[in-house]
């Protein structure tokens, strides 16, 4: 059951990048009819909003798009930033739904934000306990573990509404500024959605990981 747990959870990650790596492509091959680049729909949206305090910043690396609450800074990748895809635009529209978020102190993204320095401490402890607590089959080691991946649940929880309200509004945004037809709208919406997926499969990983661990406790006690 350990090894099934393990396989299932390798197999749902691999899925989900798959999924996302494909569907980013296949839409970044295709160009929006306007002509109008990552770039240009992220400045427009945050214009409407008068965000004219948020800036938009190119990055390196593939599908590395994200917001910097902190900064308050929008930083695309190279083929997001310069791209006219329907990829391109999709992406910085969620990243841009970020920033309304942020700006309308969504509850969810406050909570994320002031928490991540705390769960990424406790994910890198929990996973040494783990790694040290099954070596020496040590239970409060072990227990330790199941804690820290049930904290590393509740964080991936609550980041799922952010996502999904990201991507929400996003459409909604492309809707308003009119730079898609409706069919581009619609494969926007495609690509939002085959992201979106890979936070569904983290938090479906981190729920095979607890069963993993219990029954790996539960062999321990045993023995």
């Amino acid at each position: 059951m350990d090894i099934l747990l393990l396989i299932t959870a390798s197999l749902i990650t691999l899925c989900a990048q798959y999924f996302v790596t494909t569907t980013y492509n296949r839409y970044s091959k295709i160009k929006s009819k306007k002509n109008i680049t990552g770039f240009e729909v992220a400045r427009k949206i945050l214009d409407s909003y008068g965000m004219n305090n948020v800036y938009i910043t190119e990055t390196v690396g593939k599908l590395s798009d994200h917001y910097d609450p902190s900064r308050k800074v929008i930083r695309l990748s190279t083929e997001v930033f310069h791209g006219n895809s329907i990829s391109s635009c999709a992406v910085a529209a969620h990243e841009v739904g970020h920033a309304i978020q942020d700006k309308k102190n969504y509850s969810f993204l406050k909570t994320r934000n002031l928490i991540i320095p705390f769960v990424n401490f406790v994910s890198y402890a929990g996973y040494l306990a783990i790694l040290i607590g099954i070596i020496f089959a040590s239970q409060n080691l072990i227990l330790i573990g199941i804690a820290t991946e049930i904290i590393i649940l509740l964080f991936q929880l609550i980041t799922l509404p952010v996502e999904f309200d990201a991507s929400k509004r996003a459409l909604t945004e492309l809707k308003n500024i009119n730079v898609l037809t409706t069919k581009e709208l619609i494969l926007s919406e495609k690509v939002l959605r085959a992201a979106a997926f890979t936070y569904v499969s983290s938090v479906i990983n981190t729920i095979l990981q607890i069963l993993r661990l219990l029954l790996i406790f539960g062999n321990s006690d045993r023995d």
